[in-house]
């Protein structure tokens, strides 16, 4: 390896007096100065091989205190006469190191000048105030538009909790750590007795145990003032929930992977315990005829969802202990954050175990096969998890989960943040009845079969409108006898439209039958039925009801059925007809009022509730066995409801358009739809899938007569996969975003169908008769919001990728010519050529990906398991999807950082230059003595004494090993490189020199490095500090590798003496070029997905920075034993200068 001394007096002799000034600041009056003074007055004076050139060679040229490099023989004579001043004039056209002729001959024809760490070329300015723009431009859009609204009501409760001591050390290891509790609901719950079913709260990153309450509440009034009374529940095996949940300690569960572990293993034990509990007869109550529990329903929020699926691969993990689980704003697909290793191995793992699972055929090798998982998502509103994370499509199949929105959720209709799923009234009551649905006491398991749990939880999340939602009316008996007298009811033929617009007009219950066509004549049609009131079940006594009939008895000599209701609306001697009817209530759908007078499909604390609309669809299909429909209005005197009923075609009421986003983008889209349209009209939009996109819908129409219109347009926004719909009522102009395909979210394990992308649903009053146009377009600054959700973790990385190039600049400039430019100037450099470079080779590299990244077909291959061919991670790479029309990511985010970047630069500039002013105020300088000829060393690099450093080194890498985590090394890395850089700014200011210049610069740009790194590594040592804090001093069984954390040590060690590293003008200049391309390439495209791997790429540049250092040293044996003595081997062996 050839090196070069940039700081001998030599170099310093070629240097016309104006470069000693540093940005035109005055000389200083110390010695140094002096110095300085003295060689520049001879500039032209020739290098002698004498004693005295020997001596001045060895001494340094400034305050900073570093050797110059030494030959093989010692001699330092050779070396000094053959290198030269490195060039302080710096421009883009740096002489090489084989041309100094030339090189020296332009600096005397030219003014040398020296470019200010404070300066900015007009390039980087201008790139900068476009990326910080960018950035504000995308923070604002997130904050203020295309936000849902906050519909969430305030839960209350009276909780207490009952603490298990008795589940300590003997049963699990973290008994000291981890606590488990029994809620019980004052005035509701009668003290710590069990006598139901167990369900078990598990609470997420950061997550507290008393998070719990709303749902354990609502559980415990529900079952006290509904199901006790209720004996059809009882007898379906319908008993009280007793709520066990876990106190982690509120252990940030989302940043270390072992935490994780340790709650997955925690959990297994504790659901041990809680089984044993039920077999004690001092705690549990149960009817000792019912068989004892053998399961527990787990209920997670959170990276608590996270955990329930870690215990299934855990060694202690118990059989068919779980086999349901409900997790609410869980980050399934993905880790959140990739920082630690660790944590991205589990995520792999787990994921991998589920697919694995659920591919196999036999049920006994399938270990999940009676494990059913619903993942519920809090929807735009969650800004502490993408809600795109909690997707289930790429992990368990239909037949055993799902992924449901909040907003989906009848009469929950609303997104919610991170925290308010737990505590959100409407929700919690949803949440409480899907669990009471699935419960059945009478088996071991304590629930229901899996195919029951699905169809529960289908019917108390979904909203009904799905394709395949099975409809309960076929398989139904007819419940009620309806009497008709002949002459008085009114039949209503099938192409007709049906209105009522006043509920009682007739002054007495009334009966409208509307004939059914044969299903053979009306194939494609579809039956819809749409009132503002609620339509009664069989007994009840409301406003309207409606049946699906046939005359009874259809044949002679039918059986008679066994009707629960009779409703006879004949006179009596009049002729009447007889119908065997199926009550059609258990298939209403409920869809939020739409009014001039409704803002919102949900109504907050205070506000009017308005009950919502009821409505009804079939396939004819569906009931082509039945020959009416019919429509009994029960009410005798005029009452405000209406009802509209219809036959339609489904070619008349959907329509499909295939325009691409980027001719949405150039053009919009406008659809007219007639004035005889029907009810219902469905529009879909299949290439609209990406959740990077935001909407605007505009609908106009004629207006309505206020008196004459029975509602407002109502719109429903959904996806089919996930289930995604959003209502928005009284509908005008509406912002439209979706949870689509999403960035880094593995692709899901079935191909998605042509019409999976976005659809839109329009309910209209078709008594209006007016048609109506619809207007669709992006919204470029309501897109730019969705960024943020999705790339915020793209700062852990990217940036890494603009440090390098900026580094990478830095030192082949500095080993061609000496010097080391600032960090903006080089920066100037990359954003003229390298970086452009990057950035379209990267941008070219994602759209190839996107070209060969298609879903390879089975084809004659059908053999093969259906998640065999798909390749999970093949989002994981750049920035995370291969669409062709998101080309612009790469350079927008590159953009960005290059802000963030110099924003980063001027802020660390500004702090060094504050605490250097300080540090100069505060500094104890030592007296001169004048008498000396030599100029006495600055203060600021007087190195500590090597066995100082040593004991100090020694003693943190033995805490490392041990009990610290590397993470926390790395922190009091970066303190002491602050304080370096500070120390370093502060010599850079009295003495300014070209040497002075070089180490500052160099210092600066190593520190930023180190900042960006340090993001990665602070989630670690929070997790750390917060076990300490709850007195959990076990060491992690990761995080204690020195080798993780030497490097770092031992480069900021060699820069606290001051020690410039040498430059490199041998072939192994080019190992340092590699090495920060490596590093740049890899933040790009490995960096969001695993980021904690920049973290040992800096580690490895550092280690070659120490060895690139340790060549300026001389490795004797007397080198070697000085570092243990106070006097330096090289002031003994030459002894004081007279």
């Amino acid at each position: 390896m050839q090196r070069r001394s940039s700081g001998s007096s030599e170099d310093s002799a070629d240097v016309p007096v104006k470069t000693s000034r540093l940005n035109g600041q005055p000389r200083s009056n110390d010695v140094g100065s002096v110095r300085n003074s003295h060689d520049l007055r001879q500039p032209d004076r020739p290098q002698n091989s004498g004693t005295r050139s020997s001596a001045r060679s060895r001494r340094p040229s400034s305050n900073v205190n570093w050797r110059p490099s030494h030959s093989r023989d010692a001699s330092t004579e050779k070396e000094a006469s053959a290198s030269k001043l490195p060039p302080t004039t710096l421009t883009p056209d740096y002489p090489s190191a084989g041309n100094e002729k030339t090189a020296n001959s332009r600096r005397k024809s030219r003014q040398p000048r020296l470019w200010s760490p404070w300066a900015m070329s007009f390039l980087t300015l201008f790139t900068s105030i476009i990326g910080i723009g960018l950035l504000v431009a995308v923070l604002y859009s997130s904050a203020t538009l295309h936000c849902d609204p906050k519909g969430c009501r305030m839960s209350w409760m009276s909780p207490s909790y009952a603490k298990f001591s008795d589940f300590d050390t003997e049963h699990t290891r973290f008994a000291t750590k981890y606590s488990l509790y029994l809620y019980r609901e004052q005035g509701f719950d009668n003290g710590p007795k069990i006598k139901g079913i167990p369900v078990l709260f598990i609470p997420g990153n950061a997550g507290s145990y008393k998070q719990v309450r709303s749902i354990a509440s609502e559980s415990a009034r529900y079952f006290h003032d509904v199901l006790q009374h209720d004996a059809a529940a009882l007898n379906a095996g319908a008993r009280s929930l007793d709520f066990f949940t876990v106190d982690f300690n509120e252990d940030f569960t989302a940043f270390h992977g072992q935490t994780m572990l340790d709650q997955a293993e925690y959990i297994n034990e504790a659901i041990r315990y809680i089984l044993s509990l039920y077999l004690d007869p001092k705690i549990s109550e149960r009817d000792p005829s019912l068989p004892d529990p053998s399961s527990v329903i787990i209920l997670g929020h959170s990276m608590g969802g996270i955990v329930a699926r870690t215990m299934f691969i855990m060694p202690n993990y118990q059989p068919d202990s779980v086999n349901t689980i409900v997790t609410m704003s869980a980050p399934h697909a993905r880790p959140p954050v990739t920082f630690d290793p660790q944590i991205v191995s589990i995520y792999d793992d787990i994921n991998k175990f589920w697919r694995h699972s659920y591919s196999k055929k036999s049920s006994v090798e399938n270990t999940l096969n009676q494990v059913t998982l619903v993942s519920i998502a809090g929807g735009g509103l969650d800004t502490v998890v993408p809600s795109d994370y909690a997707g289930l499509e790429s992990i368990v199949p239909e037949t055993h989960g799902f992924t449901v929105f909040t907003s989906t959720i009848p009469t929950v209709w609303t997104s919610m943040d991170h925290q308010e799923i737990t505590w959100c009234d409407q929700f919690r009551k949803t949440v409480v009845r899907a669990l009471y649905d699935v419960v059945d006491n009478r088996g071991r398991s304590q629930t229901k079969s899996r195919a029951d749990r699905m169809k529960a939880f289908k019917r108390r999340f979904l909203t009904g409108l799905e394709n395949y939602v099975e409809k309960n009316l076929p398989g139904t008996a007819p419940s009620t006898l309806l009497t008709l007298e002949d002459h008085s009811t009114k039949i209503i033929s099938s192409h007709e439209r049906f209105v009522v617009r006043n509920l009682g007009s007739e002054r007495k219950p009334k009966a409208y039958l509307l004939t059914i066509p044969p299903s053979e004549l009306s194939e494609g049609k579809k039956f819809t039925l749409l009132s503002d009131s609620k339509l009664d079940r069989p007994g009840e006594d409301g406003k309207l009801e409606v049946l699906f009939c046939n005359f009874y008895p259809s044949e002679a000599g039918q059986a008679n059925y066994p009707f629960s209701m009779d409703i006879d609306l004949s006179d009596e001697g009049a002729e009447s007809t007889k119908l065997a009817c199926k009550n059609a209530a258990s298939d209403v759908v409920s869809l939020p009022a739409s009014s001039r007078f409704t803002k919102n499909p949900f109504f907050k604390e205070g506000e009017w509730q308005i009950p919502p609309f009821s409505y009804l669809e079939y396939g004819v299909e569906n009931i082509s066995g039945y020959g009416f429909v019919a429509i009994i209005d029960k009410t005798s005197s005029p009452t405000a409801g209406w009802l509209v009923a219809e036959f339609k075609d489904e070619a008349d009421a959907q329509l499909t358009r295939h325009i691409s986003p980027r001719r949405l983008l150039s053009f919009g889209l406008s659809l007219h739809l007639p004035a005889n349209r029907p009810m219902v009209t469905e529009v879909k939009l299949p290439d609209l899938q990406s959740s990077l996109l935001a909407y605007d819908l505009k609908i106009e129409s004629q207006a309505c007569n206020e008196r004459d219109q029975l509602f407002t347009p109502l719109v429903r926004q959904y996806l089919s996969e996930p289930y995604e719909s959003k209502y928005f009522v009284n509908a005008q102009e509406v912002e439209i975003s979706l949870h689509g395909v999403s960035p880094y979210v593995p692709p899901p394990m079935k191909n998605k169908r042509f019409d999976d992308g976005l659809s839109l649903q329009f309910w209209t009053d078709p008594t209006c008769d007016s048609g109506m146009s619809i207007h669709i377009t992006v919204d470029i600054m309501g897109s730019l919001g969705k960024l943020y959700m999705r790339y915020r973790t793209v700062f852990a990385s990217f940036p890494l990728l603009v440090m390098a190039l900026v580094l990478r600049k830095q030192f082949h400039v500095y080993d061609n010519t000496g010097v080391f430019i600032p960090f903006s100037e080089s920066l100037d450099f990359c954003l003229r050529r390298s970086f452009p470079m990057l950035l379209l080779s990267m941008t070219l590299l994602s759209l190839s990906m996107g070209q060969s990244g298609s879903p390879v077909s089975t084809g004659v291959f059908f053999w093969r398991n259906s998640t065999a061919s798909i390749d999970f991670s093949q989002n994981d790479l750049l920035v995370g999807t291969s669409d062709p029309f998101f080309w612009f990511l790469i350079p927008m985010i590159g953009i960005i950082c290059v802000g963030v970047c110099i924003g980063l630069h001027y802020v660390a500039l500004l702090l060094t230059s504050l605490l250097s002013t300080i540090y100069g105020w505060i500094a104890v300088r030592p007296a001169i003595q004048h008498q000396e000829k030599k100029r006495a060393p600055s203060p600021d690099f007087v190195p500590f004494s090597p066995q100082r450093r040593f004991i100090t080194a020694g003693i943190l890498l033995f805490l490392v090993s041990t009990f610290i985590p590397y993470q926390f090394a790395y922190v009091v890395a970066c303190l002491v490189q602050l304080s370096t850089a500070v120390r370093a700014n502060r010599s850079a200011r009295d003495t300014p020199s070209p040497a002075t210049a070089n180490f500052n610069n160099y210092v600066h740009s190593i520190f930023l490095l180190m900042l960006w790194i340090l993001p990665i590594n602070l989630p670690t040592l929070v997790v750390w500090v917060r076990n300490l804090t709850v007195r959990w001093f076990t060491a992690f069984s990761s995080h204690h590798n020195v080798l993780s954390i030497l490097p770092y040590l031992l480069l900021v060690e060699t820069l606290t003496a001051g020690k410039m590293v040498p430059p490199v003008t041998g072939r192994f200049r080019y190992l340092t070029n590699i090495i920060l391309f490596s590093i740049a390439v890899y933040a790009a495209v490995y960096g969001v997905s695993h980021a904690y791997m920049l973290h040992y790429l800096v580690n490895l540049l550092s280690a070659w920075l120490v060895a690139i250092h340790s060549t300026s040293d001389s490795w004797t044996f007397a080198g070697i034993s000085s570092m243990f003595n106070d006097e330096p081997a090289e002031n003994r062996k030459q002894g004081k200068n007279p």
